[in-house]
């Protein structure tokens, strides 16, 4: 068996790709072999330099990508994240350390480049804590039951001027990318959509065509005319035994940035002829759904779980970034094995604006680096964390005063995987 130092753990080169997408497929459980048109599309968007391989002799053994991407903070700046995915390591390498020099190779470039944060989907929970990475944000799935929900069966469109219209593709491609910019500079947590994105979401270049869906796509326009809402699902084709039909909508996006079309689009797929069950895809933990039905128990929860982790690489810049609903000083000392964001810093904050420095004051609240990804967004207590023991409160008060200072009236949400 080799030992850690026989594995050699660098960037790959551009004709590696096949055997590094090899490696990735197997640890991630899927037929290993790499397709000819897998080659090609990861190719598009794979940056060598960005992406690392464990390498025992000539064979990969560990994958790590990463990405630049923009994550919108708390009043919404957009912050340099480091986006980390296509993880793994073949079950044959296990417990050699491969995982931890990937991480600190990718997480030391990141901070040197200035990136703010990195951030990741965790597959498993266990994992990511140990290199400072916090759950920052939920994501839930309902699944409504449509019969029951007390919508009127034979809605025809919104009565406050707007509209739904269907639209394909094209129109997708054209308009949506605007209208999530509009999102995402009001949602925290939300992240950036490549034109890759869009192009693969409504037809564009896909690795196996196959196994293409075209998806419907409906759109909410205002009275003004003005799209400020887009739903992308596809339906099954189930019926039952008597000739019924159960079909099951799901939802694969629904982008909305007002009140109104958010309730005109869930309205709208709620009411589709033949379709009895509707599936929201990823939402955030407190979306407006399930209160949107005359009976909210029609929505029933079938997913709710962690889903984005940050990792505060610059403590200043990212406590800096976000906007704050209540004035109050915190001196916070932050642990970090990795020693990027190890120190003790002063937040002076206020709803007017902050600044955070280093200092040499007796900190107030101590928390290791993924507690402060977990608070950065809004979404976790410190009070929660001080009771769980994973914060030190020095100073009475100061877990109160850190969630009057962090926490969001509403729950960030990330409504992307990557």
């Amino acid at each position: 068996m080799s030992s850690r130092d026989d594995i050699d753990v660098r960037p790959i080169r551009a004709d590696e790709i096949p055997d590094w997408i090899r490696a990735m497929n197997t640890g991630f459980l899927r037929p290993p072999g790499p397709s000819e048109a897998e080659i090609a599309d990861r190719s598009t968007y794979i940056v060598p330099e960005r992406t690392l391989g464990a390498f025992d002799g000539q064979r990969c053994v560990g994958t790590f990508r990463s990405f630049a991407q923009e994550i919108t903070a708390v009043g919404g700046t957009a912050v340099r994240a480091d986006a980390i995915s296509n993880v793994t390591v073949t079950s044959t390498h296990r417990r050699r350390g491969i995982l931890t020099r990937m991480m600190a190779q990718d997480l030391a470039a990141a901070r040197e480049r200035g990136d703010v944060v990195a951030t990741l989907i965790a597959a498993e929970y266990p994992i990511y804590g140990r290199y400072g990475f916090g759950a920052a944000t939920t994501t839930a799935e309902w699944t409504v039951d449509v019969p029951r929900t007390g919508l009127d069966p034979r809605w025809a469109g919104p009565g406050d001027g707007g509209r739904v219209d269907l639209v394909d593709g094209d129109d997708v491609r054209k308009n949506g990318p605007e209208l999530h910019e509009r999102l995402r500079r009001s949602q925290p947590g939300a992240i950036d959509r490549s034109e890759r994105w869009w192009q693969t979401a409504t037809g564009g270049p896909v690795p196996d065509r196959a196994a293409w869906t075209e998806p419907f796509h409906a759109v909410y326009r205002n009275a003004r005319g003005e799209t400020e809402g887009l739903l992308t699902y596809t339906v099954d084709d189930h019926w039952g035994d008597a000739k019924q039909p159960l079909q099951t909508a799901q939802v694969k996006d629904l982008i909305a940035v007002s009140p109104a079309a958010e309730r005109a689009l869930w309205q709208h797929v709620c009411s589709i002829d033949w379709v009895t069950a509707v599936r929201t895809g990823r939402r955030a933990a407190d979306d407006l759904l399930p209160h949107l039905l005359p009976d909210p128990r029609a929505a029933a929860i079938t997913t709710q779980a962690d889903w984005l982790w940050v990792r505060i690489l610059d403590v200043v810049a990212a406590l800096e970034a976000r906007t704050y609903g209540a004035t109050g000083a915190l001196v916070l000392e932050v642990t970090d094995a990795a020693g990027l964001a190890r120190g003790r810093y002063r937040l002076d904050a206020s709803p007017e604006g902050a600044s955070c420095a280093r200092t040499t004051e007796e900190a107030e609240l101590v928390l290791p680096v993924a507690g402060l990804g977990s608070l950065w967004l809004g979404d976790e207590s410190a009070v929660r964390l001080a009771a769980l023991g994973r914060v030190q409160e020095i100073r009475e008060g100061a877990a109160r005063l850190a969630d009057a200072l962090l926490r969001t009236s509403r729950r960030p949400w990330c409504p992307d995987i990557f």
